[in-house]
């Protein structure tokens, strides 16, 4: 039999996370279990493989499949994204509020901050607001980070406000052409096949390389985003303005989780799932299957409900003073 030489040049069996960090990563678990028993909501495990995927443009999810019986030709399968779908559908059969700790899977994300594969913790609370989410999301952080890290109750401040503080754009009423203008003058010439984008990508780049840097120490809810940017949250009418009830938590200037006060309606939900697969088709992506459970779930009947998904390793990161995901999991991607 052929003989390998051991060890293998290169290969760096060890995992990039401390014995100290895993054991901050196994407490934090812990804690987030004894804060949503002490508050009565039930822990859920979903599947992570699923016929149809999230459509949302700026996720690309990973494609597997299924040569087992009765699929002579194989099944194409996803793994998912966030197990959003799931959850709600559980929502809808009537489970009252859930949580999980779930590993996610997101292609094409790889960098200092985020990982292909991580862990996502993500509840959803009937009858709850998701202005009163953010202070659940406050206390319930200000309670498992206790004596670990100095963590200070959030600020917030509105994303209309956050433009206009610091760009003097505002993205309601603003043309695509004057961010186009203030980025390239800011940040210098345009990534290539930006020229002629919408004003979504240029949101997006501006938020991550203008305005993210921008955030003050500590804790910062961003709230009531742009209709554009509305994902799965509701939109409300502020006057003449549409505003996507949502929110997100930066903590050190750094995105820790995203919440909504989720779209029930089925049929509004429907033609944003397909609008996504328009705008990715646009970009020279492929569509993807739209998710009839969900939207039968949403037929049936989902309660009312706010929503909010946090990154286990981001808050590891800033519980453990890291200043990388590597070394917030036990085997990052360049370690699997």
């Amino acid at each position: 039999m052929p003989k390998t030489d051991l060890p293998i040049k290169g290969a760096d069996w060890r995992p990039g996370a401390s014995t100290e960090v895993l054991r901050l990563r196994a407490e934090l678990l812990a804690r987030i279990r004894d804060w949503f028993r002490s508050q009565d909501v039930l822990e859920v495990d979903t599947p992570v493989l699923s016929h149809y995927a999230a459509t949302e443009p700026a996720i690309e999810p990973f494609q597997t499949g299924f040569c087992g019986p009765g699929s002579p030709h194989g099944q194409r399968l996803y793994l998912h994204t966030s197990p959003e779908y799931f959850m709600k559908r559980l929502l809808a059969a009537g489970s009252g509020p859930v949580y999980q700790v779930s590993h996610v899977f997101r292609n094409g994300e790889l960098g200092r901050r985020h990982n292909p594969e991580f862990s996502m913790l993500e509840w959803y609370r009937p009858g709850m607001d998701y202005l009163t989410l953010m202070d659940e999301v406050d206390t319930m952080l200000a309670t498992i980070l206790d004596g670990l890290v100095d963590y200070r109750s959030a600020q917030r401040l509105g994303y209309r406000q956050w433009w206009l503080e610091h760009t003097g754009l505002d993205p309601w009423t603003d043309e695509v052409s004057a961010f186009r203008d203030f980025a390239e003058r800011e940040l210098g010439p345009a990534p290539a096949g930006m020229q002629h984008a919408g004003l979504e990508p240029w949101l997006d780049l501006l938020v991550s390389h203008w305005l993210e840097p921008r955030l003050p120490s500590g804790a910062v809810f961003i709230h009531d985003y742009p209709p554009g940017q509305a994902a799965l949250a509701r939109l409300r009418t502020d006057g003449e303005l549409q505003v996507a009830e949502r929110f997100e938590l930066y903590i050190d200037g750094m995105e820790v989780a995203n919440g909504f006060q989720e779209l029930t309606d089925a049929g509004e939900q429907s033609e944003r799932l397909e609008q996504d697969n328009r705008t990715r088709a646009a970009a020279g992506d492929s569509s993807l299957p739209v998710d009839p459970l969900f939207l039968n779930a949403l037929v049936a009947g989902m309660p009312d409900t706010a929503g909010v998904a946090l990154g286990l390793e981001r808050l590891i990161m800033y519980a453990g003073a890291l200043d990388d995901i590597d070394s917030a999991m036990p085997f990052s991607f360049s370690r699997a």
